[in-house]
């Protein structure tokens, strides 16, 4: 018998509408990166971890807190939202989250295209650190 993957194991572990959100939220990153890298990072004593989901760069995280999932992009400042899916994390310069609460609904198609979105980001910005300098 295999045991399961630590994010699996990470969102089995909350048995109530988050893990479902979480579920939910990871087959929609699946489908629109197939092959993305997951695992789980910053985990402590304190904290069981965070689902993290990366394609050349972390994509998105996937924090589980009382009353909210959120899903934070690091890039996500750059990203085109045309629906409107940041909710959260809106005043800085870099990242952008969306904040899931109990009986939320997300737009999965424009999910999808921010997913693939900040994937491509993560792919310009190696490339650009990959160029070498002319001096």
């Amino acid at each position: 018998m295999t045991t399961p993957d630590p994010v699996t194991e990470r969102i089995e572990a909350l048995t109530d509408w988050r893990g479902d959100t979480l579920r939910r939220v990871r087959g929609l990153i699946r489908e629109a990166l197939p092959g993305v890298q997951e695992s789980v990072k910053w985990a402590k004593a304190t904290s069981p971890g965070v689902p993290v989901w990366e394609h050349a760069g972390i994509v998105c995280t996937g924090e589980s807190y009382a009353r909210a999932v959120k899903l934070t992009f690091p890039r996500g400042a750059s990203l085109p939202d045309p629906a409107g899916l940041f909710n959260a994390s809106l005043d800085g310069n870099a990242r952008r989250a969306i904040d899931l609460t109990e009986g939320a609904t997300l737009d999965e198609a424009a999910f999808r295209d921010l997913i693939r979105a900040a994937a491509a980001a993560n792919e310009q910005a190696q490339a650009a650190r990959k160029k070498p300098r002319r001096t």
